[in-house]
């Protein structure tokens, strides 16, 4: 276990500073930990969307709870930075003119949805909204959703977009990542989605729809046969409801073929938030999900547990 590093402070969480990288740089050199490539076992950190739109309250779209989320993460990894191999941090990527964006729609009115309403198939069937791009796809876009995925196209207020700062990791948790990086000697990983206009996309794995004609519309087979390659996989990150619920059930589905993994995978579940919403429990519908996949193989441990491996 690695001393706690002097660059970290836990105040700095939810809030936007300039990291001092040479200072971190130098005190990871110092802190004496092995190189990744000693490591036996090769353990993987999946940190999703922990992003300035989603941790910070000033976010577009903040995440209540997701300040002491990260907290938590940060402090999971510093107790842990001799085990953990290698991380990778999802990054969701938004441009403005996105499928479950206000702009997208118009009802007769030219007025625009408000963030979280709910667009149904029989809402574009009568005209109550309208798309303003790609008028036939969005039609069979809702249509799919609601017989494939069994949910409805909810309207988002704009979030994480790219290149803005509402995209950018939270800067203190970031610190961590790139401390356990050049302390261990092993790269992390920035896996971008959800910037294909036409679609969903809160799963690592897939988006809600595929997208044929588009490179990112599809499952991410190089994020798979990286998961693959390792022996464990630990996951956290926001939202409990939305893009980590999505992404463990993808992830589920896809170690239906090797359901060694599925032992493989371990959630810490104080380390994520679901998103409020006035009328629909998120948490909940989250929480029954989990229920069956622990009954399926995969693991639910708090960020304070001893590693069970």
């Amino acid at each position: 276990m690695a001393d706690v590093p002097k660059y970290y402070a836990a105040e700095r969480i939810g809030t936007l500073f300039y990291p001092d990288v040479a200072g971190i740089a130098e005190e990871a050199a110092a802190a004496g930990l092995k190189p990744a490539s000693e490591d036996r076992d090769k353990v993987h950190l999946l940190i999703i969307d922990m992003q300035v739109d989603f941790c910070h309250e000033q976010g577009s779209l903040y995440v209540p709870g997701a300040k002491d989320d990260i907290r938590r993460l940060i402090e999971f990894i510093h107790r842990h930075a001799g085990r953990i191999t290698d991380i990778t941090c999802s990054l969701d990527s938004h441009v403005p003119f996105q499928i479950f964006h206000p702009a997208w729609w118009t009802d007769a009115d030219g007025a625009h949805p408000e963030p979280f309403t709910i667009i149904t198939r029989e809402d574009v069937d009568h005209g109550r909204w309208r798309p303003l791009f790609e008028p036939a796809w969005s039609k069979e876009y809702v249509r799919r959703l609601e017989e494939q995925s069994k949910k409805q196209l909810l309207i988002w207020p704009y979030h994480v977009p790219m290149g803005g700062v509402g995209h950018a990791l939270d800067p203190e948790l970031w610190s961590a990542v790139f401390w356990h990086s050049v302390a261990r000697r092993t790269q992390p990983r920035w896996w971008s989605k959800g910037s294909v206009p036409r679609t969903e996309h809160y799963s690592v794995v897939q988006p809600e729809i595929p997208v044929p004609d588009d490179p990112h519309g599809g499952r991410s087979v190089d994020f798979l046969e990286m998961l693959y390659s390792k022996d464990y996989v630990l996951l956290a990150g926001e939202a409990e409801s939305h893009c980590v619920l999505e992404t463990v059930t993808d992830l589920v589905k896809e170690f239906e073929r090797h359901p060694e993994m599925r032992e493989r995978l371990y959630i810490l579940r104080d380390c994520m938030s679901p998103v409020p919403h006035p009328d629909i429990d998120f948490h909940a519908i989250a929480v029954e999900a989990f229920k069956e996949y622990e009954q399926r193989g995969v693991h639910f441990i708090n960020s304070t547990d001893p590693l069970p491996f």
